[in-house]
């Protein structure tokens, strides 16, 4: 089995090395990182398979390193941050990470979350491999290539966009609550807030919008389905 690459982001060398240590008993490999830039140019250099990631960081900050990574890279990342009431504001934000940990927080958690963003990660590709290709009009949704087009134009999706997309386009019509696609999508031990599914459904339509109708509908006070008239 490969042994997964971490990248680790904080401007606190202290915190940086107390993470680093814990992750490194645990055999991954792990890059140090204590700024924005330099974030961005190890994460392009090395293609981590996840980034623990700082909100606060001198120069570009956390939220703008996570977009940049999302719009170049399929890694994923979890966020720390100071407060609590952050996690709203990177929600509202729509910065897309995969779970978050508000600081002070139990090295021996996070060592728990990294584990579960990749083992359900590596779950839901061994999952959708070998199912069938959806087509809806011009959009064409392949789980083998994980790839996502409309007619020629390719559509860059993060890992747990199309897995999500996937989720839902498999079942057109049926609505599922955010806890079934929490369930579904980012696995049983997901020990975040339902909320980011609501981010990454935001994600998905700006993605996926074109000049005809939306194809990820709101259920008010119920969750979300997915329209389209399969070929």
């Amino acid at each position: 089995m490969d042994v997964a690459t971490i990248l680790v982001v904080d401007d606190e060398q202290p915190i940086v090395e107390l993470v680093a240590s814990y992750l490194l008993a645990e055999g991954y490999l792990v890059h140090r990182a204590y700024d924005g830039m330099d974030a961005l140019a190890q994460a392009r250099a090395i293609r981590p398979d996840l980034v623990v990631l700082d909100v606060m960081l001198p120069g570009l900050d956390g939220v703008e390193v996570c977009r940049r990574l999302h719009q170049e890279t399929a890694v994923y990342v979890l966020m720390l941050t100071a407060r609590a009431d952050e996690v709203d504001k990177l929600i509202g934000l729509s910065v897309g990470a995969d779970d978050y940990l508000t600081k002070p927080f139990s090295p021996r958690e996070l060592v728990a979350r990294v584990k579960a963003i990749l083992r359900r990660n590596r779950a839901q590709v061994n999952k959708i491999s070998g199912r069938p290709v959806l087509q809806f009009d011009s959009l064409t949704i392949d789980p083998e290539r994980r790839e996502v087009a409309r007619g020629d134009l390719m559509i860059e999706l993060t890992p747990r966009e199309f897995d999500l997309l996937y989720a839902l386009a498999s079942h057109p019509g049926r609505v599922f609550t955010r806890e079934e696609l929490l369930q579904r999508v980012w696995g049983p031990d997901f020990a975040g807030i339902d909320r980011v599914v609501d981010v990454h459904v935001g994600t998905l339509r700006r993605k996926l919008a074109d000049d005809h109708a939306e194809l990820v509908l709101t259920v008010r006070g119920v969750g979300y389905k997915f329209v389209g008239g399969a070929r």
